[in-house]
């Protein structure tokens, strides 16, 4: 019997179909077509100058052509727990943070940390699309918590308790949320942290969208609010959304010591430290003001309200208005058997697939995010194309409200 080539659990991994939709609309480009890409979830905006200039004297800097600790460089590391208390109120200590190569890589350690084979690990959906990958390569399951539109895409205690089982060993819980754009109420956050101290359920919170909410929403981390919980509890952050430096590949994860420990320890033996240049840059970045993130938010607030307003005008969208991240999650199943240019879509795969062969505009259909029936545009491009790209989703549409 021969063998097979690749092992069953990698083969098993879902290539990102952000990255492949935002491949294929390069693609296009590349050919010719007038594609406006609504995929991509990175800010549209250049890293700022002092942050660049940092990398730049760091590059000159013989220390940083060696290799440096795998956890991340100690003054990185302090000024993270340093910006933590500063952004959000939670004390750590650098011993507690662990630096990565991106948010992803957080998330991946932190999960490879504390779930075992057969662990169930409870993701409310829509998800991003990434976190059910590194559960399964821990052995875990992965159990979808479904919320849609009508509850605003926040999942509620109810559901969880419905979901919970003796084997439950986690929840990631995300807010502002990607793809939804949802953010969590004080009282909400609380009420979910508590019940997680309740039921010895441990919790991975992503806050790398902590500083991109809008109007009269607010970010809370739910350590903070529920104190019981610290010892049970991940943070994973980066500094790619709050500074326009998704290239640069640096996150981190927060956690109790021994946790923090073993993932420190995995990490040695898989990628070691973190560039040191991009480090360099990262310490510069959370270590310098929030001035450039307020410019990119107050963009971000006025492309957001511009979508929101020509995706709710559209007949049979349901689009609940985006509270933080850069992204809308419009509810596409009113729109789901209509025939639009002699093609009748039955998901949003098949929508998807109409938008950027019809209209030449690249979204991401619910499917990869847990949640058919949605798709996910992202605001972070010029508002022009913005506008461009959501009038030619209307056209072919073809039914205004």
């Amino acid at each position: 019997m021969t063998k097979p080539r690749v092992s069953r659990r990698v083969g098993a991994i879902t290539p990102s179909a952000t990255l492949a939709i935002t491949a294929k609309a390069q693609e296009l480009r590349a050919a010719g077509e007038s594609v406006i890409g609504f995929g991509a979830g990175e800010p549209d905006f250049p890293t700022p100058d002092y942050i660049v200039a940092a990398a730049a004297a760091a590059c000159r800097d013989p220390r940083n052509h060696k290799y440096s600790p795998a956890g991340g460089l100690p003054e990185l590391r302090e000024a993270i727990a340093a910006k933590t208390a500063r952004d959000s109120g939670l004390q750590v200590v650098p011993s507690e943070v662990l630096v990565s190569n991106g948010g992803k890589h957080a998330v991946f350690n932190a999960l490879s940390a504390i779930v075992d084979p057969g662990d169930e690990v409870l993701v409310p959906a829509p998800y991003w699309l990434t976190y059910p990958e590194p559960i399964a390569l821990s052995g875990g399951v992965t159990v979808p918590v479904p919320a849609g539109a009508a509850q605003g895409y926040r999942v509620t205690v109810e559901q969880l308790e419905a979901a919970r089982t003796p084997r439950t060993k986690a929840l990631i819980f995300t807010s502002p949320s990607n793809p939804t754009g949802a953010v969590y109420p004080r009282s909400e956050i609380a009420a979910i942290g508590r019940w997680a101290a309740e039921h010895g359920v441990w919790v991975i919170a992503d806050e790398i969208y902590e500083h991109l909410v809008y109007g009269d929403n607010e970010h809370h981390s739910l350590p903070v609010l529920v104190p019981e919980i610290r010892d049970a509890c991940i943070v994973v952050n980066g500094v790619a959304k709050t500074y326009a430096m998704t290239g640069w590949r640096v996150g981190w994860m927060i956690g109790p010591p021994d946790v923090v420990k073993a993932a420190l320890a995995l990490q040695s033996h898989t990628t070691a430290n973190v560039g040191n240049v991009a480090q360099a840059a990262a310490l510069a970045a959370v270590s310098g003001p929030l001035d450039a993130v307020a410019e990119m938010r107050s963009h971000f607030d006025r492309r957001r309200r511009r979508m929101h307003e020509m995706l709710s005008g559209i007949d049979g969208v349901v689009c609940p208005e985006p509270q933080g991240a850069f992204y809308a999650f419009p509810d596409m199943a009113g729109v789901l058997g209509r025939d639009l240019a002699g093609t009748t879509p039955a998901t949003t795969l098949e929508l998807a697939r109409v938008l950027l062969e019809q209209a030449k505009v690249a979204v991401v259909p619910g499917e990869v995010f847990g949640a058919p029936g949605g798709i996910r545009l992202s605001f972070a491009l010029a508002d022009d194309d913005l506008v461009e790209g959501v009038d030619r989703i209307v056209e072919l549409l073809g039914e205004r409200r």
